[in-house]
């Protein structure tokens, strides 16, 4: 019998995939618990309207990207932070505190999970900062830190 599944199943696979099983474990495993539905022609035709749905709606994601990523290769964010002794930088900057910048100087919502700061920022100066928009998309940002 042929079963599409409509979730991944161990050691047999994943989501979308049209596979081969015994009858006895389609009727009393895959079909009672809706890991998969009977290979029917109006099954597989649903599974292909869906895949090419789930496709377009990639591509849209992934252009809106793209277009947000030139947006913000542009743009550059400043942030103040206070000054110690001999002009070195008291504190840091976080990820959240630029997201909060860019929210406030460039009106755009970008979550700080997306920011890729492998530490806080504590020095002066403009650092390039990668923002992982899309798993292709990455921007890099210009963040101004100065002396408050």
């Amino acid at each position: 019998m042929e079963v599409v599944l409509l979730e991944d199943v161990k050691s047999l696979g994943k989501k979308g995939q049209v596979v081969k099983v015994n009858e006895g474990y389609a009727r009393n495993f895959i079909l009672p618990k809706k890991l998969g539905v009977e290979a029917t022609t109006k099954n597989l035709n649903d599974l292909k309207l869906k895949k090419a749905n789930e496709e377009k709606v990639a591509a849209q994601q992934l252009a809106a990207a793209k277009e947000l990523a030139e947006e913000l290769e542009k743009a550059s964010v400043t942030l103040a932070i206070k000054a110690g002794d001999n002009g070195k930088a008291f504190g840091s900057v976080s990820s959240k505190e630029i997201a909060k910048a860019i929210e406030e100087q460039l009106n755009l919502d970008i979550d700080k999970k997306k920011l890729v700061l492998p530490d806080p920022l504590k020095t002066f100066g403009t650092h390039e900062v990668p923002i992982k928009l899309h798993k292709d998309v990455t921007a890099k940002l210009a963040v101004k830190v100065v002396e408050a």
